[in-house]
């Protein structure tokens, strides 16, 4: 059982830095916005802690399930700078999440062409194993993030685009916390819809030819 609990570290490491960069970029867009609230509630921070979701960002990676999600950062769109809108505001606080995992991922491509590319033992390593792990999750957690569902950030680009008067009733439906999103994107894949890991498999894909192409 220990063993078991262990072979998933990789993940679980992988797993808390991402989200912690994060949930960090949507506070810091939000603070330099001109709202504090995260500040204030010790959430403008790259600790893993305090972020944690005491399911998805521990029960559930530990016991094997290949994806997670933390504590939302708190956003108050009134404490904005009145020079944008305050549904322009939102939108630039949750694209920041995804954004940041789309950086993470281009550094972790980086870091595994280069460790590939310096030779065998390097390139079939811990550490060449754990930045494609980086690679593959900042991938997953960034397009999973961007769909239209409440309340994940893909939702609240799309409030931005929305008639006013639909605003209310969009917003409202973010109630229903993270588990909505989840069961929604199981449902994508038991119909054969899963949008992640056709996006996989072609990182992966242009990550080979990279690799190919550095080593000949």
């Amino acid at each position: 059982m220990i063993d078991l609990l262990l072979s998933r570290v990789p993940f679980v490491v992988v797993l808390w830095l991402s989200l912690s960069v994060h949930e960090w970029a949507h506070a810091r867009v939000a603070f330099a916005l001109g709202d504090g609230t995260a500040l204030g509630l010790g959430r403008m921070t790259l600790d893993p802690f305090a972020h944690l979701d005491p399911i998805g960002t521990f029960l559930l990676p530990l016991l094997g399930v290949p994806m997670g999600w933390a504590k939302p950062v708190p956003v108050n769109p009134a404490g904005f700078s009145r020079r944008i809108p305050m549904s322009l505001g939102m939108l630039l606080t949750a694209a920041a999440g995804p954004a940041s995992n789309v950086v993470l991922a281009v550094g972790a491509s980086i870091l595994w062409l280069g460790l590939v590319t310096v030779g065998p033992e390097a390139g079939n390593g811990r550490f060449a194993d754990l930045a494609l792990l980086g690679v593959q999750f900042n991938v997953a957690l960034a397009v999973f993030n961007l769909l239209p569902i409440p309340p994940l950030d893909g939702s609240r680009i799309v409030n931005h685009f929305l008639p006013r008067d639909l605003r209310g009733p969009w917003e409202r439906v973010e109630s229903m916390g993270t588990i909505f999103p989840v069961l929604f994107y199981l449902a994508l894949v038991m119909a054969g819809l899963d949008p992640i890991t056709p996006m996989l498999e072609g990182v992966d894909g242009v990550l080979a030819s990279l690799r190919d192409m550095l080593a000949g």
